[in-house]
Formats: structure tokens, C-alpha cells, sequence
């Protein structure tokens, strides 16, 4: 993961994003489940951040949880994502950040397979696939 951080004014990300993306991504919002491109995608490759291009999640991680939204059981490295309590909507979860721009991803839930029985529940908006590819970084 790179020690660059990356930093951008609201307006900014507003230009450079779509209101869909912008939404997710900058405003802490969700997609309809079903709906996003990559919850039923079977491609191999690397999911990065749709806001900076971080790599976060490998293919081979990937599974089908029934929710909706593109599931992984891990993250590419423990230092991609960054983890936080999120008490919206009157429920406890554990929101995902990624841990370079800090793009709001999704949530983590203690539900997924082995080997971490976790899943991570996160939007098709804030992934961008590169097809094919399935570098650690």
C-alpha cells in the first residue's frame, strides 16, 4: 500500500466521479442490491478503488453470498481497507474505507466462509475491475 494518501476537495471528487459513484463513494451511500455490475461477475482479476485506483479485493476471493453486492471473504492486504464503527441507520456494523482515499466501499460482516468467515459487502460502484490481472498490489 502506498504512504501517499489521497486527499481532494468535495468539488473535486464531484468532477471526477459519477453522481452514482460520488454518492457511494464520497457520501457514504449504498446501491440497490442486484443492481451493480460486478454482484454477479465471475471475471478473474483485481477489484481497485474506483477513486484512486488501490487494489482491494482479488477475484479469487470473491463468492456469491445471495446479498446482492460483490462479496469477498478477505481484503488484497490488511492495509488496503481501513475498518469503522458505523451506528447509521440504528443498527451496529463495521463500515470499509479504503485506506488510501478514503472512499467509502461497504461493510463487513462476521458471516462469510472459510477461511476468515468474513464478507465483504461491498458496492459495485466503488470497484473498478482489471480484468485478468491478479496483482497483490
Amino acid at each position: 500500500m502506498s504512504d501517499d494518501k489521497v486527499r481532494k476537495s468535495e468539488e473535486a471528487w464531484r468532477t471526477e466521479l459519477t453522481p452514482d459513484q460520488f454518492a457511494v463513494c464520497r457520501q457514504k451511500g449504498t446501491e440497490r442490491p442486484f443492481t451493480g455490475k460486478y454482484h454477479d461477475c465471475k471475471d478473474e482479476g483485481t477489484y481497485a478503488c474506483t477513486c484512486c485506483g488501490a487494489v482491494l479485493f482479488r477475484s479469487d476471493t470473491k463468492f456469491d453470498s445471495g446479498s446482492g453486492w460483490p462479496s469477498f471473504f478477505e481484503p488484497v492486504d490488511q492495509d488496503s481497507v481501513r475498518l469503522e464503527e458505523d451506528n447509521s441507520l440504528g443498527m451496529k456494523r463495521v463500515e470499509v474505507l479504503c485506506n488510501r482515499c478514503d472512499a467509502h466501499l461497504g461493510h463487513v460482516f462476521d458471516d462469510g466462509p472459510a477461511p476468515t468467515g468474513q464478507r465483504y459487502c461491498i458496492n459495485s460502484v466503488s470497484l473498478d475491475l482489471r480484468a485478468g490481472s491478479l496483482e497483490k498490489k
